[in-house]
């Protein structure tokens, strides 16, 4: 397994930052276009979750981002310095009374986006497993490791 970890500040300009690691994954270990954007909406938004409502915007506190790479899988792991929350008790954001609400339908899209979601650690750690087809699998296999650290 083939692994790539960044920490980042918790200021929302760093979602650049995290946009330009998935962009840089992409093509170092050859993610096929159709999961692409599944991705990157769904990653960006675990990471801004983690900015606002777990580091509660603290630049002292923060988010770290990991990717891991197997033959069939690609796994996003976002974890913040917060306290955690409860995701097993979150309102529906397409019942009728909350279709107005502002917010509220981050964790939603991506439970839709990724294939598989998992939380840990209170909610404080969160990780999205996209499934690789198996060509890209193939592809992947070549790439090496490395460990990163952004301003």
């Amino acid at each position: 397994m083939k692994q790539v970890k960044i920490q980042i500040p918790s200021l929302v300009e760093n979602i650049r930052v995290v946009e330009s690691f998935i962009d840089n994954s992409k093509d170092t270990f050859h993610i096929e276009d159709d999961i692409y954007g599944n991705i990157m909406v769904a990653v960006t938004e675990a990471v801004n979750n983690a900015i606002r409502h777990g580091n509660k915007f603290d630049k002292d506190k923060n988010v770290y981002l990991s990717l891991y790479v197997d033959k069939d899988r690609v796994k996003f792991e976002v974890e913040d310095e917060g306290n955690g929350f409860d995701y097993t008790n979150l309102i529906d954001p397409t019942a009728p009374e909350n279709l107005e609400n502002p917010g509220g339908r981050g964790i939603f899209l991506i439970r839709h986006l990724a294939d598989e979601v998992e939380f840990n650690k209170d909610g404080r750690n969160v990780q999205l497993t996209f499934m690789l087809s198996p060509d890209t699998a193939d592809e992947s296999a070549a790439t090496t490791s490395s460990d990163q650290t952004a301003a």
